[in-house]
């Protein structure tokens, strides 16, 4: 039973961070689109939010294998 609800954690974990990124690129674009002249440093906050949105999902991950 124990592994079957980590399981459900780390599907959790994927979806959400899918979810987060999906998001993020999606305003980033019209962020671009509203204000092509500041792509440089949108693009850049995108990337570090993105990674760190991965790198809380892989946490997460980790932490449900774990407690399996």
């Amino acid at each position: 039973m124990g592994g079957s609800i980590a399981a459900i954690g780390m599907g959790l974990a994927v979806i959400g961070a899918g979810i987060g990124i999906g998001m993020i690129g999606g305003k980033a674009m019209e962020a671009i689109a509203r204000q092509p002249e500041a792509v440089g440093d949108i693009r850049a906050n995108m990337i570090l939010t993105a990674a760190l949105v991965e790198g809380a999902a892989l946490i997460a991950i980790v932490m449900a294998y774990l407690v399996k």
